[in-house]
């Protein structure tokens, strides 16, 4: 007797394409699933909800946390050069910056208002002079007689406003208790954040992989970089600026009360300003000396201000910014009116440090390749002849 499995004959019934049983396909979710996913849902909405009704709280943290990021190479040179805690480092920058504010409010309001008050007593004639001027040199009007009419209007509301105490211009600026709130907010989180800087970063980096925190940690220190190069080259361009255009308007004989009001505005704006503020920290310098000194006058300002911006562009920005704010002319301009439109003034002021931490990152981790395509309209010959072309 053999062992041999016997082969059974397969039923003719069975076979062929209709005995294979039909597939049904079956979804079951239990009971926990759904109440899962309603839960997911719910915690979503609420949390949306919350985060539309703390907007302003979580503008006022990222705030803080960019200024956090500009004061942490003041604060670590302190606390390397003269052994201070990291507390009382930006204590001493807080003392610093409220004094410097104090100064300028105390020299600037009498100079505002000395400037309105000659606004408002000259400014019908100034405007006339520069109307017969632009009449015959340029063959059309700058302004019209009603815009003259009232530049003794505006210059009697900028004086009044120059010529107001300081406690009253200190309630002008900081109407309401809400604008109080908001600067105390965003001073003690940056005091908190730039204070307990690598405390904070360490909790931060905790909750990542290795790898992760490399990568975490790395455009952290990017981020400091990027932005406390970009506050501080500022601060450095302001200063050289101001002091050029108060040099200038000296000379050309502008008196010192009002040189220093429209140096002050013109270094501050033509720097912390993009992409437009060049033009208009120069123009109002250069029309108020066109109304009080002459063309002459007006040309030397015209004149140091085309000077000194190029000297920025090619020899003091690059220098004192190495390394730092490598953006394109196209994407700071971008960036800048970006910002504008989401977050106002503050927005396009933050944008250029965030537009350069951004292309830093992409450039350190986005993967690039060799450019093999040759175009026939690209400048650059010296890559070799086009393939398929007759260029």
């Amino acid at each position: 007797m053999s062992d041999e499995p016997v082969a059974v004959p397969e039923d003719p019934a069975r076979s062929g394409p209709e005995a294979t049983p039909p597939q049904v396909l079956r979804i079951e979710i239990s009971p926990r699933t759904v109440w899962h996913t309603i839960g997911a849902i719910l915690l979503t909405v609420v949390l949306l909800q919350a985060g539309a009704a703390a907007r302003g709280l979580v503008s006022m943290v990222a705030l803080a946390f960019f200024f956090s990021l500009a004061l942490d190479p003041a604060v670590r040179w302190l606390s390397g050069r003269y052994r201070w805690r990291r507390g009382a480092a930006v204590g001493a920058i807080y003392g610093a910056a409220v004094l410097g504010l104090l100064l300028m409010v105390f020299v600037l309001v009498p100079a505002i208002a000395e400037l309105g008050a000659r606004i408002a007593q000259n400014g019908e004639s100034w405007f006339r002079e520069l109307n017969e001027w632009t009449t015959s040199a340029l063959g059309f009007p700058l302004t019209s007689e009603a815009v003259a009419g009232e530049a003794g209007g505006l210059g009697d509301a900028v004086a009044g406003f120059g010529a107001q105490p300081f406690g009253e211009l200190l309630g002008i600026a900081t109407t309401g208790i809400a604008l109080v709130f908001n600067l105390v907010t965003v001073a003690m989180f940056t005091f908190y954040l730039t204070a307990d800087a690598p405390r904070v970063k360490r909790a931060v980096l905790r909750l990542f992989s290795p790898k992760t925190q490399e990568r975490i940690g790395w455009t952290w220190d990017q981020a400091i970089l990027q932005t406390g190069g970009y506050f501080y080259s500022r601060l450095i361009l302001m200063a050289i600026n101001g002091v050029g255009f108060l040099a200038t308007m000296l000379i050309v004989g502008l008196p010192l009360s009002l040189a220093f009001p429209l140096a002050v505005f013109g270094g501050f704006v033509s720097v912390f300003i993009p992409a437009v503020g060049t033009y208009i920290g120069a123009a109002v310098p250069i029309l108020l000396t066109l109304a009080l000194q002459g063309l002459v006058a007006a040309l030397v300002v015209l004149g140091y201000a085309l000077v000194y911006q190029q000297i920025e562009n090619y020899w003091l920005s690059p220098k004192i910014s190495a390394n730092t704010m490598a953006l394109n002319g196209g994407v700071a301009f971008g960036a800048a009116l970006a910002g504008g439109a989401i977050a106002g003034p503050v927005g396009a002021f933050v944008a250029l440090p965030v537009a350069a931490l951004l292309s830093s990152t992409i450039s350190n981790y986005a993967r690039s390749y060799e450019v093999v395509y040759r175009s026939a309209y690209d400048d650059d010959t010296s890559a070799g002849p086009v393939p398929g072309g007759s260029v």
